[in-house]
């Protein structure tokens, strides 16, 4: 591996956990934090000082637009990595002087590239996604109310929060045609943001999609059930297994090994990481969906 030098920018439980895989990926790590803890106190101070092949943007969604920016000052010219989602909002970014990919890491969850190799070629009818976790379960010790999931000036719902869902959907299915949604605030967790959401897509791939994302369900559950011609396919990305028609497969996947093999690909520009136009992509769904939501009518792109 030719990259050496990394910097992580923000140091919450994601941005720590994107310092700790790239160091066991035999890299020097330097991180910036606002807070204490962090290497350096700015971008501009680390990229200075660590001249770094490769830098990630781990800080709260609404922070990301901003962090890009102030990253495109310093003259840096490596590969960048942002967590997803891109953007709290679906605004054109400026054209960078740098390679930017978005964290999407279920793209190389093992359980996710064997549905991707079953789907492959196939005729698909019905695709039934779904994913929820109690939000107080996130985040152990932290007050889940007070948390950037939870926060819609952070960026927070489950829209943004989950869209690896949406995500992986464009990735297998898409484009999308039309999007309905029903959902909201229900109150139940103490919070305002959007904690549970149903859409309905038409997809080029798959006419008929329902997603259905949550901060309620107390069991934890993310799997997408696919039905092709001949077989039911369903890929559960918590209990690492691909059933095909009742019959079950474990499929080991260590609970890093998607964040290491996506890194390893986005320093080196390589499929399937997700790419500056695809995480848009995501980002102009996501407003579609909210806008469907308030409109209780379909939408189009």
């Amino acid at each position: 591996m030719t990259t050496t030098t990394a910097v992580v920018v923000g140091l919450g439980s994601i941005g720590a956990r994107h310092a700790r895989v790239l160091r066991e990926l035999g890299l020097r790590v330097a991180t910036v934090s606002r807070r204490e803890g962090g290497d350096y106190g700015s971008i501009a101070q680390a990229v200075a000082a660590a001249h770094p092949d490769y830098v990630v943007i781990a800080t709260e969604t609404a922070r990301h637009a901003d962090n890009l920016q102030e990253l495109g000052q310093t003259g840096f010219h490596g590969k960048v990595l942002v967590e997803k989602p891109l953007f709290a909002t679906p605004a054109p970014p400026p054209k960078y002087p740098f390679h930017v990919s978005v964290g999407y890491n279920l793209r190389f969850h093992p359980v996710m590239t064997a549905l991707a190799e079953r789907l492959r070629g196939r005729e698909v009818i019905t695709v039934g996604a779904y994913v929820g976790q109690d939000i107080r379960d996130w985040r152990p010790g932290r007050d889940h109310r007070a948390t950037a999931s939870a926060t819609a000036d952070a960026g927070g719902g489950v829209l943004r929060d989950l869209s690896h869902e949406l995500d992986y959907l464009l990735w297998l299915f898409g484009p999308w045609h039309r999007v309905a949604a029903l959902g909201g605030a229900s109150g139940a967790r103490d919070i305002d943001v959007d904690d549970h959401l149903d859409l309905l897509l038409d997809m080029q791939r798959a006419p008929s999609v329902h997603v259905h994302m949550d901060y309620l369900d107390r069991q934890g559950i993310r799997r997408i059930r696919v039905n092709v011609d001949d077989d039911t396919i369903e890929a559960d990305l918590v209990g690492s297994r691909l059933t095909v028609n009742g019959k079950a497969t474990q499929i080991p996947s260590e609970r890093d090994q998607s964040y290491r093999d996506m890194h390893v690909a986005a320093m080196h520009g390589a499929s399937p990481v997700c790419s500056l136009p695809e995480a848009l992509g995501v980002m102009h769904l996501i407003d579609a969906s909210e806008r469907a939501l308030r409109t209780k009518t379909w939408v189009s792109p």
